[in-house]
């Protein structure tokens, strides 16, 4: 019996995902500069994001960094990584602390401790994985396309 076979030529390489990484040693020094390489990151994306996306990844960044800079001595890390297709950029930030997140009981009239709310209203998906030292939150930030309206 014969089976037909199908063959598919591939002339172009698979596209490759984007990516930022950054380690600091000993805390965060700028999350201004995380914030800037969030938008230089996702203006290489194509289809391009429109700019709420890019404000709200950049404010999820923010967030997980301002929490590792505050509750975590030592060396921090961050990943952007925007896969092919440009639908969500996950944002991965390492820490040192053994300590799991916590999200505080809502409170508007607190100044703080309003983050962790904030991240997982922006993204699809987050996650924390532990480490021999410390943990890696990640979070997965949806990328709206088109005109912005």
């Amino acid at each position: 019996m014969d089976i037909p076979l199908r063959t598919h030529a591939t002339t172009q390489e698979r596209p490759r995902s984007l990516r930022y990484s950054r380690t600091w040693e000993t805390g965060v020094s700028s999350i201004a500069e995380a914030r800037d390489a969030v938008a230089a990151l996702l203006s290489r994306a194509r289809p391009a994001p429109v700019r709420r996306s890019v404000q709200d990844a950049q404010l999820v960044v923010s967030e997980l960094l301002a929490n590792a800079a505050a509750h975590a001595p030592g060396r921090c890390a961050l990943l952007l990584e925007l896969l092919p297709g440009a639908g969500a950029l996950r944002v991965a930030v390492s820490d040192t602390s053994g300590q799991p997140p916590r999200r505080r009981p809502p409170d508007p009239g607190r100044v703080g401790g309003h983050g962790l709310h904030l991240v997982s209203m922006l993204s699809r998906d987050l996650e924390v994985t532990w480490l021999s030292l410390g943990k890696r939150i990640t979070a997965t930030v949806p990328l709206c396309h088109g005109t912005p309206g």
